[in-house]
């Protein structure tokens, strides 16, 4: 674990809902007057879009799993060596995957280079004088025989849904902003299922923190859902991993009296109203990221 220069990691499936950890640590940067390293977690994929849909259709030929979760089109040496090196030095390198027009012109401004949605842009080296690295992706705590990024972590958090509520935010997601299709996207979701039972379940049993979002309307079947359930119509389970209460600090009494109507489920889970979840992760992690750069600014 890094003292002098932190690693801070948010991990989540595809529709899980990373966005809303990532807007809480936005702002806690933003108030603690903190700059980050901000790096994605697609910018570590190993194909740029076309040449994943080929990598994709010449698997699918052999009846061979394939799928941005899992290792074989993953950049997972390059993502460890990220965390290490920063960890190390304050340092590193990192790059961006375009998702759009938009994306592609502000990159390609700064850069004075010419890449269209879909590619990535060259590697460069991370600015210094950053307070601490954030990523945000898949794979902030994945593990392999080879690789071992959670470990470098010094704070690892997990954005987890209940099931049914992480499809149905991805159906709804990738229909609106991409325009595929429900059926599209249900293909997608099992073609990725035994990725995703081995590369990304795995993961939330290392995180300190997990906040999973369990809807308290019906979502029974997931594909035919019109709607995403409000954050009222849903409870929050933050959920603390065995030694993390004691290694952040964590006062549940303190937390209870200061989130309305949030009540222990279990002597490590809060449950809160999901309305209160930006809420709950500022109270939460603030004094948290306040410990890491206090104890950065004791090494000097």
């Amino acid at each position: 674990m890094s003292k002098r220069h932190p690693v801070v990691a948010v991990t989540g499936s595809s529709g899980a809902g990373t966005s809303t950890v990532k807007r809480a640590f936005e702002h806690i940067f933003a108030r603690e007057s903190i700059t980050p390293a901000v790096v994605e977690g697609d910018s570590y994929h190993r194909f740029e879009r076309m040449e994943m849909k080929k990598a994709m259709a010449e698997a699918l030929s052999k009846g061979e799993n394939f799928s941005h979760f899992g290792p074989e089109a993953n950049l997972f040496d390059k993502l460890e060596e990220l965390f290490r090196v920063y960890g190390e030095t304050g340092g590193g390198q990192k790059r961006y995957y375009l998702h759009s027009p938009e994306e592609a012109a502000e990159h390609n401004a700064r850069l004075g280079v010419e890449l269209d949605p879909g590619q990535f842009t060259p590697w460069e080296d991370i600015p210094s004088g950053t307070d601490l690295l954030f990523y945000e992706g898949l794979h902030g705590g994945v593990q392999g025989e080879s690789y071992d990024v959670a470990a470098l972590a010094d704070l690892l958090v997990g954005v987890v849904p209940i099931t049914n509520l992480e499809w149905i935010q991805k159906i709804h997601r990738d229909n609106a902003e991409r325009g595929y299709s429900a059926e599209a996207i249900v293909d997608t979701i099992l073609r990725r299922m035994p990725d995703y039972i081995n590369h990304i379940c795995p993961q939330f049993s290392r995180t300190d923190i997990n906040f999973q979002r369990v809807p308290t309307v019906d979502t029974s079947n997931p594909f035919i859902c019109r709607n995403i359930p409000t954050p009222d119509e849903s409870f929050v389970i933050i959920h603390f991993r065995k030694g993390a209460r004691e290694k952040w600090g964590i006062d549940f009494s303190y937390l209870l009296s200061m989130i309305h109507d949030s009540f222990m489920s279990s002597p490590t889970s809060i449950v809160v109203n999901g309305g209160k979840m930006g809420f709950a992760m500022e109270l939460i992690l603030t004094p948290i990221i306040h410990r890491m750069i206090e104890e950065k600014k004791k090494l000097g």
